[in-house]
């Protein structure tokens, strides 16, 4: 894994999840199940995992772990930019692939995974420079964590999945 650095950028939360509103607060009613609330980035470690290349493709696992005391929850997509040393967005955030897996419960310590997809070299068409930071936006969530993390988006392909157990 590698290591990273991590900024915050102060906003208010509010999730909106289909038409269920998930927010950390007062024990659910008797009789009800108590929920965990949502991840924010401050509860969060980010990594990025081993690329994992094939058939001209590439895929590479970030990783959230919940650093925080309490459980909480992950659903849907993280917005992920590449960004250069000078902090400056390389090309366009990541769009997403594929289908939103359900909701991921994290006890403290516990980790999910989105996996970034581009090209293994410029297939369909020319690699960006290569990016020193990736710029990850939990799902839900109005704060950034920085993560250091030597990226290239190439054959204008930029992808990434929903958060996974």
């Amino acid at each position: 894994m590698v290591g990273f650095t991590r900024t915050a950028v102060p906003a208010l939360l509010s999730v909106v999840v289909g038409a269920t509103v998930v927010c950390a607060g007062p024990a659910a009613a008797a009789g009800e199940p108590a929920r965990a609330g949502t991840c924010a980035a401050g509860d969060l470690d980010l990594s990025v995992g081993a690329p994992d290349p094939g058939a001209g493709q590439l895929y590479v696992p970030l990783g959230f772990t919940n650093i925080g005391d309490r459980s909480c929850t992950l659903l849907g997509y993280p917005g992920v930019s590449v960004l250069g040393a000078d902090r400056q967005r390389i090309g366009n955030p990541a769009g997403r692939e594929g289908v939103t897996a359900g909701p991921v419960t994290l006890a403290p310590g516990g980790r999910a995974t989105a996996v970034l997809h581009t090209t293994n070299g410029p297939i369909g068409g020319p690699c960006l420079p290569k990016g020193t930071f990736l710029k990850v936006y939990p799902p839900a969530s109005k704060d950034a964590v920085l993560v250091n993390a030597a990226f290239q988006i190439c054959s204008g392909r930029f992808t990434v999945g929903s958060i996974t157990a």
